[in-house]
């Protein structure tokens, strides 16, 4: 049986709007399962569509690629086209079917681009937008039913366009005062508030759900081993594997943010992400370093590289290959991103105002 060489367990960031040859000699001898792209990797449509070619082109097996096109601030696609609303603007404005139109709009932009897996909804509920804790507008409620009725549009609009969904971010950021991009935030709710309130839209949506993200926030009275999520097997193993029985893929949040580099290093984090129960792991800017974490994964047990392995598997039997590409469909689809724009913010607005 041939040994796993780590990269089947990342997916993985670049670092250009090209791939340098650098770069391709990673992917090469890497053969990570996937890669995520963000605003530095975008130019204009054409290009965009090149790269997500020849990520495809630059590895053996048929690869994830993805992004996060969530709406408002989060949109990586607003480089070269309409910014669509924010899940708060949608949530406020109280319409599910526009944001059912938005899940599938997106899935259309989605696919024409070559992505296959958007790493959205965001399932955390607003319970104070003060909080500095990344979330912002990206929330669709401020209660549990809100969010679950939202985020369940946007899902099934997607899934329409056959783009798979990525629910985030387990156990949640809601609570967070720390952004963890910076810092690790520690959050000190019990199992029981959690359960009553933040973890309703993880419960609810979990079978609808492709794959679901773990963020990187340490809740010391659920889990007293004080680890950032992604690293506890409390919090991955334990509650959403044994408890919860979600059978598909967990992904990381990027191993490159403050709250795991700081105290653990992205290559010795990597792997205990995996033992913990986590089968992706998200690698987004620290490229020269991914051999070295693949070299990390690569060393974790073989029951536990089996298991995980085999989720990713069943996970990339539904990856949708890319659609045609068509300058001329990408603008129409634009045009009605900005149609539902206008709608969307011209109806929150009033309701505002009322």
């Amino acid at each position: 049986m041939e040994q796993f060489t780590g990269g089947e367990f990342i997916v993985m960031g670049v670092p250009a709007e090209t791939l340098d040859a650098k770069t391709r000699d990673i992917i090469k001898r890497v053969q990570p399962s996937g890669f995520i792209l963000f605003a530095r990797n975008i130019k204009n449509p054409q290009q965009l569509r090149d790269l997500t070619d020849s990520l495809r082109e630059s590895v053996v097996h048929e690869p994830i690629i993805t992004i996060d096109q969530e709406g408002g601030r989060v949109s990586r696609l607003k480089e070269f086209m309409t910014e669509p609303p924010s899940a708060r603007q949608f949530s406020r404005c109280g319409d599910v079917s526009l944001i059912k139109e938005h899940g599938v709009l997106t899935g259309k932009l989605l696919r024409m681009f070559g992505f296959n897996l958007n790493l959205a909804p965001v399932l955390d509920v607003e319970l104070d937008f003060k909080n500095d804790n990344s979330l912002g507008e990206r929330t669709y409620g401020r209660t549990p039913e809100q969010v679950i009725a939202n985020a369940t549009a946007f899902a099934e609009g997607m899934r329409s366009e056959n783009i798979l969904s990525c629910g985030k971010h387990f156990p949640g950021y809601s609570c967070a005062s720390v952004d963890p991009h910076n810092a690790l935030p520690t959050v000190g709710r019990s199992l029981d508030e959690m359960m009553e309130t933040e973890w309703v839209p993880f419960r609810s949506m979990l079978k609808q759900l492709d794959t679901l993200m773990i963020g990187h926030v340490s809740y010391p009275l659920i889990d007293s081993s004080n680890l950032p999520a992604t690293l506890a097997p409390r919090m991955v193993r334990e509650l959403v594997r044994k408890e919860w029985q979600f059978k598909g893929c967990t992904i990381t949040d990027d191993m490159d943010m403050g709250a795991i580099n700081k105290a653990y290093g992205s290559t010795e984090a990597a792997a205990m992400a995996l033992k913990a129960g986590n089968d992706l792991m998200l690698v987004c800017h620290n490229i020269e370093g991914v051999p070295k974490i693949a070299d990390a994964l690569a060393g974790v047990s073989r029951d536990i590289q089996e298991e995980a392995f085999e989720r990713i598997s069943a996970l990339r039997k539904r990856l949708a290959p890319a659609a045609k590409f068509s300058l001329t469909e990408f603008e129409k689809v634009d045009a009605a991103v900005s149609k539902l724009r206008a709608a969307t913010l011209k109806t929150a607005t009033f309701k505002a105002l009322c």
